[in-house]
């Protein structure tokens, strides 16, 4: 009994090896170099640009002053991996953040691509794939997305934003009204200057809960790429962040992070998607 008990145990011993050989090996996250660490984070610490009150960057508890969003989770993530500090950098707008990044204010952000951006910034694979949408007031007559192009029609925006460049180009018939920041942009539908708010949906589901009554449409208006952006000539630091996205994705890191900030209307690139040209 005591031979046949052993020989059931190595032969189950043997096909559980067996099974745990055929199960694809994950690689441990790639560590960073000397050269790599210096270039990121020059200061000693990881400076990460945030644009607060959205989802997909940075929210902030209004008492407790906790901060949770995608870019705030992977930021950190990646000054842990570097062995280096983390300092959250928080701008009003991607605009004022974008143009702080001129002034060597911070050492990465996660914003919205366009080939526009990459002439002043160097850029990783996309992390995340954000839904562009509406959001109309209780009392709007405004349905469904087709119903928003039309002459007369008032689109408040953040000005100098990915959705400001989006809408410009694919409306055709509204009239569009700047603001300097979404929540103005809100402001201005509650206050009558505005129809509708135009902004990716996560900022949308934020800004709605600001707004009783107020709606997301369904559908989308389209597709906001989001991917980590660095300031030019950063060499070995942006194949560092190139790696770090990519294992952030395999990991499942961003969808981790989606979850913990409660966003919607985005999802978590592919591992396999580049910015476009």
């Amino acid at each position: 009994m005591r031979t046949l008990y052993w020989l059931t145990a190595s032969a189950a011993a043997l096909l559980l090896a067996a099974r745990c050989s055929e199960l694809p090996t994950r690689s441990a996250p790639a560590a960073p170099t000397p050269e790599a660490r210096q270039a990121l984070a020059p200061t000693g610490k990881l400076r990460v640009a945030l644009q607060i009150g959205t989802p997909h960057n940075v929210l902030r508890d209004a008492t407790s002053g906790d901060m949770k969003g995608v870019a705030f989770d992977l930021g950190r993530e990646m000054a842990r991996r570097l062995g280096v500090g983390f300092e959250p950098v928080l701008y009003p707008s991607v605009g004022a953040l974008l143009e702080a990044g001129k002034t060597g204010a911070w050492d990465v952000a996660f914003v919205g691509y366009s080939a526009a951006r990459a002439v002043e910034w160097d850029f990783t694979a996309l992390h995340l794939e954000i839904e562009f949408g509406y959001l109309v007031p209780r009392s709007s007559a405004i349905a469904t997305i087709t119903d928003v192009d039309k002459a007369g029609v008032r689109v408040a925006v953040q000005e100098k934003s990915g959705p400001d460049a989006f809408f410009t180009r694919t409306l055709k018939n509204v009239t569009m009204v700047r603001t300097p920041s979404n929540a103005a942009a809100l402001e201005a539908v509650n206050g009558g200057k505005a129809d509708v708010m135009a902004s990716i949906k996560p900022v949308l589901f934020e800004q709605a809960g600001r707004l009783p009554g107020s709606r997301v449409l369904d559908d989308r208006a389209g597709v906001d790429p989001h991917a980590m952006a660095l300031p030019k000539g950063r060499g070995p630091g942006l194949t560092y962040a190139r790696q770090f996205v990519e294992d952030a994705k395999s990991e499942g890191l961003i969808n981790s992070a989606i979850r913990s900030s409660g966003m919607r209307g985005a999802t978590a690139a592919s591992k396999a998607t580049t910015p476009p040209r």
